[in-house]
């Protein structure tokens, strides 16, 4: 059976990985240190059920030198294998945190569903509500890690046969959603996911969105979205807008279920916009100009993520409509050039580390810095899940001590 997990250099025997996440320590100035606690752990929300519907799968990651040009031949510089697949990548990252995730996926009956299953059940994520297909293939994806511009291609091959609603049954989707703190979809396998969706809704369990790229049923999840998690380009490509701020207000304005959008930007961090419910507006100001001076007042000087918020405004896109609330930006931490090792799952870790900061209430300064920390980690090793921090790693030291006499969800 394919074992998940494995890295080899060249000239070199496979071997299972050996990298744990707990090396991986980030120091952070002392100017920029948070208070900590004596514990040596992050707290673990009481009620801490999380679950998700979405891909998952195997990734084959080779790093070269250089991107290869058409019809050259070159040599991987390492080659690993492990999980991947946005949901199965995001829930993996929160079952490290301390979150109990339950996954729904399709996989086959073959070596590498297998593997995905062993993997995925080591890290605390239970799999048995997924769907395995007696024949086919399981999910897989070709990644090629350029060492020398620090990105990454993808060739995705989806499952075969594709996962149909009738395959969840109405007594297990509502087994699924039971007691669950939120539900999370990455808009793939979009029929089982509406029937999730909805069950969930029906019992007003918040609902986060990954909306990396326009897709056939999305809309319909959005409708019911809490909150959304989005790459750069959707908000334009969904909206129509011109900017992507103006594309988040009107976001808020179509779905007025939705709390907050964020938009991840890579080495830039992010732009969160938050709707607002029970403050009364100072005043009437743009968005894109509200933005520019959220620009200057970010602090650019410190390695560790920080974030900088307006207040309460009525938030004006022109030509779009207002939104009350609050425009939110968030920065990413300043990795050294030596650390940064690939950024595959990058985005699906900030969204594990969304998921329990949702779950432990914490407010937006400390959620914002603390998913960019956990999507730094992840940025320091090969591949979506090697450096994905547990709950005990000193680079969330920071954020070991949280407000329990705020928060009394929270437990040791």
């Amino acid at each position: 059976m394919l074992s998940l997990n494995t890295t080899t250099t060249p000239n070199a025997t496979p071997f299972r990985s050996t990298l744990s996440s707990s090396s991986l320590s980030i120091t952070l100035p002392h100017s920029t240190r948070l208070k900590m606690s004596s514990s040596n752990s992050l707290p673990i929300p009481e009620n801490r059920i999380v679950v998700g519907l979405g891909s998952a799968g195997v990734d084959f990651l080779a790093t070269v030198s250089s991107f290869p040009k058409p019809d050259d031949k070159i040599r991987s510089t390492s080659l690993k294998v492990q999980g991947g697949g946005n949901a199965a990548n995001a829930l993996t990252c929160a079952a490290r945190l301390g979150l109990n995730p339950r996954l729904v996926s399709k996989v086959a009956n073959d070596s590498q569903g297998k593997a995905i299953l062993e993997e995925l059940e080591s890290d605390g994520v239970d799999t048995s509500f997924f769907v395995v297909a007696k024949d086919g293939n399981s999910p897989f994806t070709y990644i090629i890690v350029d060492d020398q511009t620090k990105t990454r291609t993808c060739i995705h091959t989806p499952g075969n046969p594709s996962m149909k609603p009738d395959e969840l049954s109405q007594s297990s989707v509502q087994s699924l959603v039971e007691g669950a703190r939120i539900a999370y979809f990455d808009g793939r396998l979009h029929e089982s996911a509406w029937l999730v969706a909805q069950e969930a809704a029906r019992k007003n369990i918040p609902i986060l969105v990954d909306a990396e790229r326009v897709r056939e049923g999305l809309d319909e999840l959005l409708d019911l979205s809490t909150y959304v998690v989005c790459s750069v380009k959707f908000p334009k490509a969904w909206s129509g807008a011109q900017s992507v701020p103006n594309a988040m207000v009107s976001m808020l304005l179509k779905l007025p279920k939705l709390k907050f959008v964020i938009v991840t930007l890579g080495e830039e961090g992010c732009i969160m916009l938050e709707r607002s419910v029970n403050e009364t507006p100072s005043k009437e100001v743009d968005v894109e100009s509200l933005l520019e001076s959220l620009k200057q007042k970010k602090d650019g000087t410190t390695m560790f993520p920080t974030c900088v918020s307006s207040s309460v405004e009525n938030i004006r896109a022109n030509g779009i409509g207002t939104i009350s609330g609050r425009l939110i930006l968030g920065t990413a931490e300043k990795i050294p050039p030596s650390e940064l090792i690939d950024s595959t799952g990058a985005g699906d870790s900030f969204i594990g580390a969304v998921l329990y900061a949702l779950c432990a209430k914490m407010p937006v300064e400390k959620m914002l810095p603390f998913a960019a920390l956990v999507a730094g980690a992840c940025c320091r090793a090969l591949g979506a899940r090697t450096g994905l921090p547990h709950r005990t790693n000193p680079c969330l030291s920071p954020f070991f001590e949280l407000d329990r006499q705020t928060n009394p969800s929270l437990v040791k």
